[in-house]
This record gives C-alpha cells, structure tokens and sequence, in this order.
C-alpha cells in the first residue's frame, strides 16, 4: 500500500476513476502475500500487482467493469491449465483478490495520514457478504476508529487490530453476521524500520537508496557537511549534520532501529557503535576488515564493554556474495538486514527444505 500512494495521490489531483484489487487469501504457493494491491486507473494506468503477471490481465478487465457499476467484486484464481491457455497461477496456489472502486474515505483517509507520518495503523476491510463489502474500518496507534464495517463487528474488529498492529501480518477474519459468515481483512501497517547510517561514505549513498527501496526510514549521520549534503543524498528522510553523540542523544534506538557505521574513521565509529549497544537497536553492524575490528573491539572493552554485548556487532557487515563495489556492499548489507529482521540465515533458498514463506 505505502508504494501505490504517490499513485493514488496523483491520480486522484488528475481526476481519475480508480480500482484497487487486494490479494485477501492465499492458499498454497502464491507469487505474492495477502495485501499485496494493484491499483487500475479508467485509462488503464497500472501500479503493483497482485501476483507477480500471472492474472494481472484479468484483474484489470474485472477492474473496468467495477468502475462501470460499482459493485465490488471477489475473485478467486487457482492453478492455470497446463498450457496456460487459462488465467491462473502458474506456481499451483490459489488466492481470492477483492476488487473494488477506490474511494478517498473517511477509513482510507486515516491510513493515509498514518502511513504519511510513519506511525503504525491497522486497515479492516470486508470481503463479504455483498452487503458489507468493500466498507472498511482503520485504528490509528492512539486506539483512535474511523469508519466503520458494521456496528455490531466493529468492537471485535478493533480488538484484533491492536493486537495485530505489532507486526507486519494480516489476518481473514469470519464472524456470524445477520445469518450470512461475514469475512473482513484485516491487515496491520506497523512504523517501518528505522536505519542510521554513520559515515556519509560513497557506499552510504547506494546503501540509502536501496534500504528505501524495501521499506527502510533513513538517516544518514556526518558532522562533515561537504559528506553530508543535500546534493549526495537528495532523497534520504533526514540528513544529520553532527558527531554520533549529538545525532543520537534525542534519539532512542529501539528493536526496530538498525545501525551502520561506515566511516572507517574511530572519531565516528566507536561513538556510534558504544551508543548502539547500550540501546535495543535490533541490528548494529560496522564496515571493515577483521583487523580494523580488533582493533575496535579492544577500544571498546576499555569502555567496559563485554564480550556478549560485543558479539552484537556485525563486521564484516552484510552478506557473503563478494560484494566489491559500494552498490554490492550496500547490497548485501540491506539483505542482512531483511534477514535479520525476519529471522533467516541469508542461505540460498535451493537449500531451504521448509516452505519459503513461514505461513505457507
């Protein structure tokens, strides 16, 4: 949802008709996972997807006719014919996507302002039955409803979300209803991760823009202005002219907050990692090569530090794929990173015997 919103914000200034289909059970092996949205313009203008191209096609002929009625449609798509002369997916799955007109709601408008400020939300949308679908409901991080699915639903729908809104997860719920099953997706938008980047180096520029690229918030952190410029990093969330210590001291690293020292520079680096492991930043690592390290850790030992909070460090910092120029380095430190984050070893998948998705 949060890369279709500079879409949507366009497209509604432009005056577009819009549709927005939501991948809202995925059964089995799918491309993409629950939440997963496309939205189509009436002039056939497509952001994201909802299955990688397998029924991209048909998602946007289904979407034309929503636009033309207005009734909100639920389509399932299973397995296609093995000459794939049949809309389907073609890793074997099935999933139900809920296609319906987009409309600037008071429920919608809510989430917008969450996902502007980075702060955490939880959309409800009911998939069925005909009555209720398509009428949605979010709760802000402040417990705050806006909008509403029904009366009678409402309070439990609530109940869920905040215990969803922790994590990155999504849940179908079904509830009686009037005598009919009513089903309502319920997807949690928690604050993205947090990364500080030490060091405003020629790796920190391709490493900023590759964290954003898969959801990071990042703040690079130089006290040398002529490093730390506007025109080296024109994109990042906040430029911080400043030593570690004045960057971090309004600042607190919590489990969410990933912290990278790249400078090579110990005025900037040692700071920087003593900081982070006296917080619960999630994630610290440091450039460099393994004497470089010794010699911090031995520094850091005299600062008290012992050998448990030490192995906190990562460095070298990132995965082992060779990386050699600052775009592969960066690459394979923001692949840490997910890894980390999502509790995996960075292995190749060839040699994962578990399913590759955890809900799968």
């Amino acid at each position: 949802m949060r890369d279709l919103l500079p879409h949507l914000d366009r497209w509604q200034r432009e005056g577009e008709d819009i549709a927005l289909a939501t991948v809202v059970r995925v059964r089995g092996s799918a491309p993409r996972r629950p939440g997963a949205r496309l939205a189509v313009t009436r002039g056939g203008r497509m952001a994201g997807s909802v299955s990688g191209g397998c029924v991209e096609s048909d998602v946007c002929e289904r979407a034309q006719r929503v636009l033309d009625d207005g009734r909100p449609l639920l389509v399932s798509y299973g397995a296609a014919d093995e000459l794939g002369l049949e809309v389907g997916l073609a890793c074997g799955g099935s999933i139900d996507v809920l296609i319906e007109t987009f409309e600037p709601s008071a429920a919608y408008a809510a989430l917008r302002r969450a996902l502007g400020a980075r702060t955490p939300a939880t959309f409800c949308v009911a998939v069925g039955p005909g009555e209720l679908r398509g009428r949605s409901l979010t709760r802000t991080s402040s417990g705050e409803l806006v909008g509403s699915v029904a009366p009678e639903l409402d309070a439990e729908l609530a109940a869920v979300a905040e215990a969803l809104l922790g994590g990155s997860s999504s849940q179908l719920l079904e509830r009686p209803w009037r005598g009919e099953a009513a089903e309502i997706f319920i997807e949690a938008f928690p604050a993205p991760p947090r990364l500080f980047i030490v060091g405003a180096t020629h790796t920190a520029i391709p490493l900023c823009r590759i964290a954003q690229e898969v959801g990071f918030e990042v703040t690079v952190v130089d006290a040398r202005e002529v490093f730390a410029s506007e025109e080296r990093f024109p994109e990042v969330d906040a430029l911080v002219r400043a030593w570690p210590d004045e960057a971090f001291e309004k600042i607190e690293l919590t489990p969410d907050c990933h912290v990278v020292a790249l400078s090579h520079d110990p005025k900037f680096d040692l700071p920087a990692l003593a900081l982070a492991l006296r917080s619960q930043a999630g994630y610290i690592g440091a450039l460099g090569s393994r004497p470089t390290h010794a010699r911090r850790l031995e520094q850091l030992r005299e600062l008290g530090f012992g050998e448990a909070e030490l192995a906190r460090i990562r460095t070298p910092v990132g995965l082992d794929i060779g990386g050699r120029t600052p775009e592969e380095v960066a690459l394979s430190i923001v692949a840490e990173m997910v890894a980390q984050r999502r509790g995996r070893d960075g292995r190749p998948l060839m040699q994962r015997r578990a399913p590759i998705h955890d809900d799968d």
